[in-house]
């Protein structure tokens, strides 16, 4: 009897969060839209920036060594070897499409931000810096954001739940602290970086549906799905061949 065993791909969102992840791609561009509208061409802080801005600064100002270094986490050189690393990572695990995530949506979030969204939005700040949305806030969070679609079901390694959810806690703290020293800076409006974490994280689900939808996962209930949910692998081709003639 000869034997042929194929194990599915696993999709990057499971199908019973698409709709959700569908949703919060829609509320993260709606966001984006409404902010980009709002501040139009203005170079001041609106009331709620000027609340916030001054509590973020005075809060944290005393720390500018520390925060120059946290903020040097969204510079470019790092940006593009976090990143690819993170590609390097999946590859060596063989996650085609957790490699097609970061290597897409993580520079497609920040190219929409620095060549799209900042020239047509002309938000500034200081000397007449394009600051809409925040460049640094966008990557960071794009990168989290991919981290915690890569972690949320993956095939190997098969991490504990807790160390899965610390790590992405701890992706998601350092964006965060990405976020804040650019306010306290003075690099940024405090909207510059709720619009690049929305930015960030629409990207990447959006692009997770589409690499999903364009590699043909499975729906969801189908037999095809219930085996790529399985670690078990299912044979596809089972062959017997009968036994030659039997001499007398």
């Amino acid at each position: 009897m000869k034997l042929t065993r194929r194990l599915e791909p696993r999709p990057l969102l499971p199908p019973a969060l698409r709709r959700m992840a569908a949703l919060v791609v829609t509320g993260c561009a709606a966001v984006t839209a409404s902010l980009a509208l709002a501040f139009a061409g203005q170079a001041r802080p609106d009331g709620l920036d000027a609340a916030v801005d001054a509590h973020v600064r005075s809060g944290l100002g005393q720390y500018q060594e520390q925060l120059r270094l946290v903020a040097k986490l969204g510079g470019q050189i790092p940006f593009a070897a976090l990143t690819a690393a993170l590609i390097l990572a999946c590859l060596a695990t063989r996650r085609w499409r957790g490699a097609a995530l970061a290597g897409l949506a993580v520079p497609g979030a920040v190219a929409l931000t620095e060549y799209v969204l900042k020239p047509l939005v002309g938000r500034t700040i200081l000397s007449g810096y394009d600051c809409f949305p925040s460049g640094h806030t966008t990557a960071l969070v794009a990168l989290a954001a991919t981290c915690a679609v890569l972690l949320t079901g993956p095939a190997r390694p098969r991490l504990p739940g807790t160390a899965r959810l610390l790590l992405i806690l701890g992706a998601a703290l350092i964006a965060a602290g990405v976020a804040a020293s650019m306010v306290a800076r003075g690099y940024h409006y405090f909207t510059d970086t709720v619009a690049g974490t929305a930015v960030g994280i629409g990207m990447v689900l959006l692009t997770a549906l589409l690499i999903d939808w364009a590699a043909g996962s499975p729906r969801a209930g189908s037999p095809r799905h219930r085996a790529s949910d399985s670690p078990v692998t299912t044979a596809s081709h089972v062959s017997i061949k009968s036994p030659g003639p039997v001499g007398r």
